[in-house]
């Protein structure tokens, strides 16, 4: 049975200018409120600027044979799973079908005009989300089901600071070359791919955007392993495949 990504032309456009409408929105709510907004932090926690991509991502999973009422998106106890390292984990959305884990995402996003401190904390945070939940899975915490899909979707801003390759500073041994002379941007999709590539997550999406396209939800990725594409299609295929087992 072909996988069904349809969604994924019909919703990633809307996504983005939800991503950034909400933003201005949230903006608009701390300044009415008259409070500074330090290092823009305010207009990340305030809305629900990623819902976009969560809606997009839950209809490519009922698509592709999950009932509604098993994909969960909404309320802190339902978002809700057991840990290894710590009691229990809240994902953005989870697929829970005939009592077996089947898929677990987080979306997350970052704007400027700060990228230094917040990706070494986006890193950080991914890497230990992934550790906790394969082990809890390898120690059966979710019964004996099959391994579930862990998915990783990242929106950055496009902009001068994160698209300017960075100086690395490390005095006692040498970086990565793969790291030398990238951008912030570049080091996002670095990550990424190696959060697939070492079997951390199933897939990983990075999608970049710039203000100006607000209107138009124009977006790009910077290569066919992290693009949004290659998250559906690799969701959609993991789907499929439980949905009938």
């Amino acid at each position: 049975m072909p996988v069904n990504i349809s969604a994924l032309e019909k919703l990633s456009k809307a996504a983005v200018i939800h991503f950034w409408q909400s933003r201005n929105e949230a903006v608009k709510r701390q300044k009415a409120r008259g409070i500074t907004d330090q290092g823009k932090r305010s207009d990340v926690t305030a809305g629900k600027n990623l819902d976009g991509f969560t809606k997009l991502t839950k209809q490519i999973i009922i698509d592709n044979g999950i009932e509604e009422i098993e994909v969960y998106t909404e309320g802190k106890i339902s978002l809700t799973i057991p840990g290894f390292f710590r009691p229990t984990k809240n994902w953005d959305l989870l697929v829970v079908s005939q009592n077996r884990l089947l898929a677990a995402i987080e979306f997350k996003s970052q704007v400027g005009p700060s990228f230094g401190n917040n990706f070494n904390n986006r890193v950080e945070e991914a890497l230990g989300n992934a550790t906790d939940l394969n082990t809890a899975y390898r120690e059966g915490v979710f019964g004996e089901s099959s391994k579930p899909f862990v998915g990783y979707v990242f929106v950055l801003e496009a902009c001068e600071k994160s698209l300017t390759p960075v100086k690395l500073s490390s005095p006692h041994f040498r970086t990565l070359k793969e790291f030398e002379q990238t951008s912030y941007a570049q080091r996002y999709e670095i990550f990424c791919r190696k959060l697939v590539q070492e079997g951390l997550y199933e897939a990983a999406a990075l999608i970049l955007t710039k203000k100006e396209t607000m209107n138009t939800g124009e977006y790009k990725c910077l290569s066919e392993l992290t693009s949004l594409k290659r998250f559906s299609a690799t969701l959609a295929g993991k789907i499929s495949a439980m949905a009938v087992s």
